[in-house]
């Protein structure tokens, strides 16, 4: 029974079913490793495209940017060239690896450097301080990438394998580093890409070491050690800083969760209006900062305050109470130009989104009153309007008017009606619909 039950459990688990077959793997694992022609087209239009994204901070154009990359064709083929003694393979995907990486961050760089927004949004702060989850993240989603490519059924993992693994972020963000000269950017970005792409790597020698396919040369024991040795050791030295980038991203978010259970309990819960609050971790001593609405405290009481701050696990914290009237204006002031520019960029958008909207609906009682009046004959009138050429640059909107003559004997003078139509809109975009009786 427990070998049979052990069998059952083997074979659900198999990865060899359903396997494609090795030479086609291997031959697409080997013709994705390239980039010329239109890879370099599709990688430096994706890297365009992420830095937007990073620019506006919308995630929506970051994700569409990563699943037109190709930048997961040269790291697949390092893990499988590893595993399976192809050095020739090896040194190509490298090189491609390479060229891929320079582009990429010339690219970004550039369009950093012409774009007029150079303030750094929260989805590019995102990608300078890796951690160990992100090892996490590149380790788990390269085993699903390579399953994947080792499948007859690709299925649905290979665009939440590019999504998830994120090669195309970190690059634009280095790419920001290097053009505004801030390195502290560049170098987590860089640090977080080469996460990725060594997890990556290092998953993919993993399945195919698993699946066993033939080496391509045979080597010594020894060697083979060697370069498991040498593997070890890489994983270890990225995973170190990793681990201690985590280690302090946990304790900031402690010390934030620790202050702010202080504010509530000292402050909030005996009914004190705060207008002001202001956290400070990373400054030597760490501070938290408040200003209130009508309250004022005493050196005594502020004493008592700074005394208790222990009991709550904050020690080396200092509490700084803003209560000069012109400290907390300039606080204020400070916190609502950040709003007011927050609101100015979304009234805008609002107004670009009205007049769009504006342009697909042209017909107003207005105009319903003009075509009563100037033609008669026509019933049953509407207008809307439709969009050509959707999604390039040459878009354009056309005006359809659609109405109904009733009676049969009627004389209407269509292209009379175009001709006003195209007067009144300023457009050359019309196409009239008069339907009979």
């Amino acid at each position: 029974m427990p070998f049979f039950f052990n069998k059952k459990v083997l074979d659900f688990i198999n990865l060899h079913q359903g396997e494609e077959q090795r030479e086609k793997v291997l031959a697409n694992i080997k013709s994705n490793t390239s980039f010329r022609g239109s890879n370099i087209w599709i990688l430096a239009c994706a890297i365009v495209i992420a830095s937007i994204g990073l620019n506006v901070n919308s995630g929506a154009v970051i994700i569409g940017a990563m699943l037109i990359s190709p930048l997961m064709g040269p790291i697949v083929g390092m893990g499988f060239a590893l595993a399976i003694y192809d050095f020739a393979l090896l040194k190509k995907s490298a090189k491609n690896l390479l060229i891929a990486t320079v582009v990429s961050l010339l690219v970004a760089g550039i369009y950093f450097m012409v774009s007029p927004f150079k303030d750094a949004q929260s989805e590019l702060l995102a990608r300078t301080s890796p951690t160990i989850y992100d090892v996490l993240i590149a380790f788990f989603g390269g085993l699903v990438g390579v399953i994947a490519l080792t499948r007859v059924e690709k299925g649905n993992p290979i665009p939440g394998v590019a999504i998830a693994t994120a090669l195309m972020p970190p690059l634009c963000t280095a790419g920001y580093g290097w053009a505004i000269g801030n390195y502290v950017y560049f170098f987590g970005a860089m640090y977080l890409y080469t996460i990725n792409c060594v997890f990556i790597c290092i998953s993919t020698f993993i399945i195919v070491k698993y699946l066993r396919y033939e080496p391509v040369s045979h080597y010594k024991p020894a060697f083979e050690k060697r370069i498991k040795l040498g593997i070890s050791t890489l994983i270890f030295l990225i995973i170190i800083p990793s681990v201690y980038l985590a280690y302090n991203l946990y304790r900031e978010k402690s010390f934030n969760q620790k202050a702010d259970r202080f504010i509530t309990a000292e402050f909030s819960n005996n009914n004190y209006t705060l207008i002001y609050k202001k956290i400070k971790y990373n400054a030597n001593p760490k501070s938290i900062e408040l200003a209130f609405l009508t309250k004022k405290v005493t050196p005594e009481e502020l004493a008592k305050l700074k005394q208790k701050l222990k009991d709550y696990g904050l020690p080396n914290t200092d509490l700084i109470i803003r209560q000069e009237l012109k400290d907390i204006k300039g606080e204020i002031l400070a916190e609502l130009k950040k709003e007011d520019k927050e609101l100015a960029d979304k009234d805008i958008l609002i107004n670009n989104l009205q007049k769009e909207l504006k342009n697909f609906q042209p017909f107003d009682s207005e105009t319903g009153k003009e075509v009563a009046i100037l033609f008669p004959e026509l019933k049953q009138v509407t207008m809307g309007s439709h969009l050509l050429y959707p999604e390039t640059d040459s878009a354009r909107i056309l005006l359809v008017f659609v109405g109904t003559i009733e009676d049969k004997k009627s004389i209407f003078d269509q292209q009379k009606l175009q001709q006003w139509l195209s007067e009144k809109y300023d457009t050359k975009l019309v196409k009239v619909v008069i339907e009979g009786p």
